[in-house]
């Protein structure tokens, strides 16, 4: 009597086995692609992309094959695997060029690409790709509707490769106590300063090479000490033309106002 009770429950487990589960063992990707596009369409994108997984590499070439690679390469935007996402989209793109989606899935492809760059201290190679990949897209759609977020997104890219930059050149004078090299610090903040013209970072920039400049000359031999300081006022007044009302100016003016009177003792 037991076991046909059994029988009974694994045959009505067995028959209400949910129609995601039988796609999944069936053999039939037709059977596989009407799921999984039903899974798309009620927002259940980990289950679609499990499906758009198993017949992708049966789909290609078929007449639903476009669609289906857009419904995958979206599943996977929507649960923010931003890599495979790229990826996918890019694919798109590459085999759908004339897709009316092929601009949309270029500028998420760019877009997913640049939610893979990390935070300005570690390396910025993904953050140099995701700004090629959004400027290859600018390139090829000037007129987009993605456009002003496309270019909002590279700004904040390159700022994020301002930053580094930056904070780059600033540790030759912020760290390392007795080992900080000021005179490094000047040619590397002279350099960023050239490198980036416009960037957000110019007056602090300007400030941390003044007081390099400044510290330098103030603790320099005897001998090249006139010509320091002259150099350290001159890197004042780069700060002051660049913003007379600098956040440094207490600071920078007191610090002037030491240079001036170091300076008396060599026209006396």
């Amino acid at each position: 009597m037991n076991r046909i009770f059994y029988i009974l429950l694994i045959a009505i487990a067995l028959g209400s086995c949910s129609p995601y589960q039988k796609a999944l063992k069936s053999e039939d990707i037709a059977v596989k692609y009407d799921i999984a596009s039903k899974m798309y369409d009620a927002g259940k994108y980990t289950k679609a992309i499990r499906l758009f997984e198993q017949i992708a590499p049966s789909y290609r070439g078929k007449p639903a094959a476009e669609k289906m690679f857009y419904m995958f390469a979206q599943s996977y935007y929507k649960t923010k695997q931003h890599y495979l996402a790229g990826y996918q989209f890019e694919s798109f793109t590459s085999s759908y060029p004339k897709s009316e989606k092929a601009e949309e899935a270029a500028f998420l492809s760019a877009e997913s690409y640049s939610k893979l760059s990390p935070r300005y201290t570690l390396d910025q190679t993904d953050t140099d790709k995701a700004i090629d990949k959004l400027q290859a897209f600018i390139n090829l759609y000037p007129n987009s509707e993605y456009l002003p977020r496309a270019n909002e997104i590279v700004k904040t890219l390159r700022e994020k490769l301002e930053k580094k930059a930056f904070e780059n050149a600033k540790q030759y004078h912020t760290i390392g106590g007795y080992t900080r090299d000021y005179s490094a610090a000047i040619k590397a903040l002279d350099n960023f300063i050239a490198d980036y013209p416009g960037t957000p970072f110019k007056e602090d920039a300007l400030y941390y090479r003044f007081d390099s400049a400044y510290i330098l000359a103030i603790n320099s031999v005897e001998s090249k000490k006139q010509e320091r300081l002259n150099l350290a006022k001159a890197s004042y007044a780069n700060l002051i033309k660049f913003n007379e009302s600098t956040q440094y100016k207490k600071e920078v003016d007191e610090k002037l106002a030491r240079i001036e009177k170091e300076l008396q003792q060599f026209s006396n």
